[in-house]
């Protein structure tokens, strides 16, 4: 956890204590936790858990036992993403 000390501005203090209020929190910190939970991605994606890619992997081992090296030609794509011949 990093410790900051912050200068508000009357804006952001306001949204800080809508979202708090919104969200039963009890401080400002975690109102500001919980609005950069739900709108950071937009700048910064998350890294993945070790338990996701542990789940992808075992995903693609599954895929991978079934179909092996298939391949699929260009109009079985492009039926399969209802792409348009153009």
């Amino acid at each position: 956890m990093v410790l900051a000390r912050l200068s508000l501005n009357e804006y952001t203090n306001k949204v800080l204590n809508v979202v708090k209020a919104k969200f039963d929190l009890k401080d400002k910190s975690e109102a500001l936790n919980k609005f950069v939970e739900e709108n950071g991605e937009e700048f910064v994606e998350k890294e993945a858990s070790d338990e996701y890619i542990k789940v992808l992997l075992e995903i693609d081992k599954r895929h991978m036992k079934l179909h092996k090296n298939r391949t699929m030609t260009i109009e079985e794509l492009d039926k399969l993403c209802e792409a348009n011949n153009v």
